[in-house]
């Protein structure tokens, strides 16, 4: 897999897809310094655990979850090598049958194709229908890393300007899980 060198505040060169523009944007808008590769589409665990590498910090798994009526939807911040399993957190937020959410409704809510679910997605989320829950060690980390909504990219962000300026600004809460 190709990975560029580590840039610090600084967007891919060329157009870019819409959403990650926009992510790139948002960022700069909001005073939130960020380091970045670019790679060859990062869109599993095994391609992001070499760009984890070059940041220094591991790339969360963001899993876009849903429950079996599709009525309620969940962002999954959590840890690259934390297995998942429903019944352990199902529990933890009162939602029973949790599943994968489809493609569509990523697409619809965050702006985001599979593979590139990021919390910066829930800046396209307006009418906040996806509640964000980060594994207890993702929030308390110093840093997380995460796609700016196209997997071609992946930041290195302090875990404090996504809870204090990010969230904030998107009008999102989060829910700490234990996993």
């Amino acid at each position: 897999m190709e990975i560029s060198t580590l840039y610090h505040n600084s967007r891919p060169e060329g157009e870019l897809p819409p959403q990650e523009a926009a992510a790139f944007d948002l960022l700069e808008s909001l005073g939130i310094a960020y380091d970045r590769v670019s790679s060859d589409p990062a869109d599993n665990m095994e391609k992001c655990a070499a760009v984890s590498a070059v940041l220094g910090v591991p790339i969360c798994k963001n899993l876009f979850l849903c429950n079996r009526q599709k009525t309620q939807f969940y962002l999954l911040a959590m840890g690259a090598d934390k297995p998942f399993h429903t019944k352990d957190l199902s529990h933890q937020i009162a939602s029973a049958r949790l599943s994968f959410a489809p493609e569509d409704d990523l697409w619809e809510l965050l702006h985001c194709a599979p593979g590139s679910a990021t919390i910066l997605g829930l800046m396209n989320d307006t009418g906040h229908r996806v509640r964000l829950l980060m594994e207890r060690e993702v929030y308390e980390a110093e840093y997380l890393s995460c796609h700016p909504c196209d997997c071609t990219s992946s930041l290195k962000l302090k875990t404090a300007d996504v809870l204090q300026k990010l969230l904030p600004h998107t009008g999102h809460g989060v829910t700490v899980v234990d996993l």
